[in-house]
């Protein structure tokens, strides 16, 4: 597969993160607050607990979890994004609706996949939950799958249980 041709992150600078539900806390708050092993709130997570699926790591310090975009935005962009409206784009980015859409991960990980698919990156563990997440993402937002990712997320389909996704469309 070709590398995405986007020339920057189109959705990146101006959609995250925002306080979606005007409660004061900024999606990225929510989804710690959301995914914390131990009880915290968005305005206050410390004392937290977080476990990375990609790389089977915990932490406690919530500046070691970045909040991935399963769907990365630009891939979001070079599969129809680009076609939505600000607002559309905007709840993409901050999408709270399905927990498959944004996960906490250890930082690392997630800037090593940075903008790539499945036919370019999968996380070292749980490969299975992660296509089964990418895939409901895309198929909630509407966006394309070029032959690539195709290919290579039918490859990894044939190895895994034969589950239903089932998805609530939010386009």
């Amino acid at each position: 597969m070709s590398p995405s041709t986007h020339a920057h992150d189109p959705l990146g600078s101006r959609h995250h993160w925002i306080d979606v539900d005007g409660d004061g806390c900024s999606t990225r708050y929510e989804v710690l607050d959301l995914e914390s092993e131990t009880s915290v709130t968005c305005s206050n997570v410390s004392g937290g607990r977080w476990f990375s699926y990609y790389d089977r790591v915990s932490w406690t310090d919530p500046g070691r979890i970045d909040i991935d975009h399963v769907v990365p935005l630009a891939e979001a962009w070079d599969s129809g994004a680009r076609n939505w409206t600000s607002s559309q784009r905007q709840s993409y980015a901050n999408d709270l609706g399905d927990y498959r859409s944004l996960v906490g991960v250890t930082d690392s990980v997630n800037q090593a996949k940075g903008d790539k698919d499945p036919a370019e990156w999968l996380p070292t563990y749980d490969k299975c939950r992660y296509l089964r997440e990418f895939v409901a993402v895309k198929i909630r937002w509407r966006l394309t799958v070029n032959s690539g990712e195709k290919t290579a997320m039918q490859n990894l389909a044939a190895g895994c249980s034969n589950v239903t996704i089932t998805v609530t469309r939010a386009i």
